[in-house]
């Protein structure tokens, strides 16, 4: 049984190529039904994200399911396979499954440590279960991947540093003021940026959220969005006093929050803290404002600061995430190679007591008159045989089943007891028994 994995990802291919892979929800049960229809390909899922597509597949023969799963993405997709190929990676065995762990763990991300790749992964593999692509080795895999990934988060701190602009902001703004419970924030423009960073404030605990924009539809869609109140662009000064935290994303040529303007809401506030978050370029906030007493202002290439230096204590982070998964794997993996062993042993006793019974009838019918003891001591010396004889090479299987040298061991069984057929009569007949 062996883990494959290939792919690509921001690392290896540009937009276009990535772009091209993809691929959408609404057509990966058609896809997976055509992966898992190849005929070394046992089990697979399909990660498709806007950073990487990978397909993670199990198959009996590791160089020929690799390549059949490369020549799978590009017939799919009707690219050129060399054209293809060069940006693909692979991986097999043991480096598939730490692959796969560091992935949903984050530590594969575009922004390391960011958590919705693990999502993204719980879709993948559900896809892969309602299409019935998902099998025994799958299912196995990918929960330890999601416990691996929740013990990374549990143990570490890879993603508790903010990486983005707006959580950045706003974990700014959480040190001015220590809580945001209870807070009011306004936005003047409604940009993505500025839009991501609402979600943050009212996560945080911001009790009222203000939205003005010089199109004043979008100031109320925005702010219906988030349960807060619409401002007229021209209007917004008079807000301001209200106002605990400003962010502030238009595209004005010129500065729109002076330092006169602070100053007298200052006053009529009782002096109480302001924090402005400028992450429009040109700057909307007079850079002056920050030297008002209680008035806090951020702009871009502070927050890239922020975010720079949390980069930094992630990456600390990984280390000790990189050693959780290399715990990881090797009891993941040791489970895996025994799937390999247990039907040689299982195709090797009913091989060798196959030969038992049919020489014991051979030897019953030559001695008439045997009475019901005697018949009974032959079959019990006869089957005592067998499991002499079987003791030593079964101990040795399963000795060897987590070592480098598995494979060798289970295809010179296969090869010296002519074990083939009689795996394939197995799996028949399991199959069989599953479909009844």
């Amino acid at each position: 049984m062996n883990l494959i994995i290939v792919g690509l990802n921001h690392k290896s291919a540009p937009v276009e190529i990535r772009e091209k892979l993809s691929f959408p929800a609404e057509i990966i049960g058609q896809a997976l039904s055509k992966l898992t229809s190849i005929f070394h390909i046992n089990e697979g899922v399909i990660l498709s994200t806007c950073n990487r597509v990978e397909v993670i597949a199990v198959s009996a023969e590791a160089q020929k399911g690799a390549w059949e799963v490369k020549r799978f993405l590009a017939d799919y997709h009707s690219i050129p396979f060399e054209e293809l190929e060069e940006h693909l990676y692979l991986y097999t065995g043991e480096d598939a499954v730490k692959h796969l762990f560091r992935v949903s763990a984050g530590l594969d991300s575009m922004v390391m440590g960011e958590p919705q790749i693990l999502g993204q992964v719980k879709d993948a593999f559900s896809l892969a279960v309602h299409h019935n692509a998902a099998g025994t080795v799958v299912n196995k895999l990918f929960h330890k991947a999601f416990s691996v990934a929740k013990r990374i988060r549990t143990e570490t701190k890879i993603g508790s540093s903010a990486v983005s602009i707006s959580y950045a902001a706003v974990e700014l703004a959480r040190k001015i003021f220590g809580d945001l419970e209870g807070k009011t924030a306004m936005l003047i423009g409604a940009g993505e940026m500025a839009e991501l960073a609402a979600k943050h404030l009212l996560n945080s605990g911001v009790r009222e959220l203000l939205v003005a924009n010089r199109t004043f539809e979008r100031a109320v869609n925005l702010a219906k969005e988030f349960n807060g109140t619409p401002v007229m662009f021209r209007e917004f000064p008079h807000f301001l006093k209200d106002t605990d935290i400003v962010i502030a994303s238009t595209g004005a040529p010129k500065f729109i929050v002076r330092p006169e303007d602070v100053g007298e809401v200052l006053q009529a506030r009782g002096n109480k803290p302001m924090f402005f978050i400028d992450i429009a370029v040109p700057r909307n906030i007079d850079p002056l404002v920050n030297n008002l007493d209680n008035a806090y202002v951020y702009d871009i290439d502070d927050l890239q600061g922020v975010i720079a230096a949390n980069l930094k204590e992630r990456a600390k982070e990984a280390g000790e995430a990189e050693t959780i998964v290399v715990e990881e794997i090797s009891t993941f993996y040791r489970w895996v190679k025994s799937l390999d062993v247990v039907p040689t042993i299982i195709a090797l006793r009913q091989s060798l007591d196959a030969i038992r019974k049919s020489e014991l009838d051979k030897v019953l019918t030559q001695l008439n008159g045997l009475g019901k003891k005697e018949k009974s001591a032959l079959e019990s010396m006869t089957k005592a045989i067998i499991n002499k004889v079987l003791h030593s090479p079964v101990t040795h299987l399963k000795k060897e089943a987590n070592s480098v040298e598995s494979d060798f061991y289970i295809a010179a069984a296969r090869k010296l007891f002519d074990l083939e057929e009689v795996e394939e009569e197995l799996k028949k007949a399991s199959s069989g028994t599953e479909s009844a």
